[in-house]
């Protein structure tokens, strides 16, 4: 009897949990045929209008694009070879940032790959001595890092500009302290 009674049990069970995910399967794909106000053929959909907030995403994706594919032409025609590939400048672009953020462990492993390009182990310590230099940044403004780090990158030796002064974040820190 009571071997019957689990089982009617668990028959019921089993049979509710079915019934819910086709329900559930059921609204998510559309139990009807697709109503055609909804659905606009191909062409249509190409030419309407992206939402000013949609458009103006992809444009700013799009300059961010072209102006990272302009800082490597800048660097391969300023910079000697070893340091001014673009392989060269993408991975020490992320040394020096990741050193900065005391990520080391991950630093390490692109130094791997950085020195396996036969880049400029020099340059990237002196561009690292220049970011050091320059003070501390508001740990989160990552724009305001990148920033820094390229121009170090591309002008190891050059002084503190008043640009760079603009990127430190609230009062000059104090002798001793930690940079964030």
């Amino acid at each position: 009897m009571r071997l019957a009674f689990r089982t009617a049990a668990a028959l019921l069970a089993g049979g509710f949990l079915l019934t819910s995910v086709i329900a559930a399967a059921a609204q998510t794909q559309g139990s009807g045929p697709p109503v055609q106000s909804e659905q606009k053929p191909p062409d249509q959909a190409k030419g309407e209008q992206k939402p000013a907030d949609q458009a103006t995403a992809e444009q700013q994706a799009e300059a961010r694009v072209l102006e990272e594919i302009e800082q490597y032409k800048h660097a391969e025609a300023l910079l000697p070879l070893s340091a001014g590939s673009a392989e060269c400048v993408w991975t020490g672009r992320r040394i020096a940032s990741l050193l900065w953020r005391d990520d080391v462990d991950t630093a390490r492993r692109y130094i791997d790959l950085y020195d396996r390009f036969g880049c400029s182990a020099e340059h990237l310590k002196l561009a690292f001595r220049c970011l050091i230099r320059q003070g501390p940044i508001d740990p989160k403004a990552a724009d305001r890092l990148a920033a820094r780090v390229h121009t170090c990158w591309m002008d190891p030796d050059g002084s503190t500009t008043a640009a760079s002064q603009a990127t430190t974040s609230g009062p000059t820190a104090k002798s001793g302290t930690i940079p964030n």
